[in-house]
């Protein structure tokens, strides 16, 4: 995986940690330093789904990781 994907990946687990919620591309884009717009994040969430680390538990919710996901933080992070 490209290191843009896994440093969103360890943003998107360590918020959900953080606050037990759902995540949004703008959570991404406000609380950490990511130089991309919420339009690419969500892009790139849209990819981490696809491959099995993430996943949207209904429309227009943010994203949580899967259990795929979490065996990457924990193995890589």
């Amino acid at each position: 995986m490209k290191d843009r994907k896994n440093a969103l990946l360890s943003a998107i687990i360590n918020e959900h940690i953080e606050t037990g919620n759902t995540v949004a591309s703008k959570t991404i884009v406000d609380n950490h330093d990511f130089k991309l717009s919420p339009a690419t994040i969500r892009n790139e969430m849209v990819c981490l789904e696809k491959e099995g680390y993430i996943y949207q538990p209904h429309t227009s919710a943010g994203r949580i990781p899967t259990e795929k996901g979490w065996k990457l933080f924990i193995d890589n992070f």
